[in-house]
């Protein structure tokens, strides 16, 4: 079978123009992608292990793991935990439209 090229982005555009059930479900889900992204980021620029942040957290490395794969979403609580051992505030700002 021949390698075909496919273009995720293209895709990704043309079905939220296309339909809206996926544009609001792909538009609600980025905010949680990226926050997570920037947690994953913080974790790697410490050297913090996933291990070593569960440990931190009083939580298992396996609730780390699935979160950072985006496989569960972290309560309020255990993201608090997180920013807090990473040496972070969270903060609620008005968007910039």
């Amino acid at each position: 079978m021949p390698f075909v090229e496919f273009d995720v982005k293209k895709y990704i555009e043309s079905r939220r123009e296309t339909d809206s059930e996926f544009k609001e479900a792909w538009d609600s889900s980025r905010t949680e992608y990226r926050i997570l992204g920037e947690l994953i980021r913080l974790r790697k620029e410490k050297g913090i292990t996933q291990g070593e942040l569960a440990e931190k957290t009083g939580h298992k490395q396996q609730v780390i793991s699935r979160m950072e794969n985006k496989m569960s979403s972290p309560t309020l609580k255990t993201f608090c935990a997180l920013a807090d051992e990473l040496g972070v505030e969270i903060r609620l700002v008005p968007r910039h439209s």
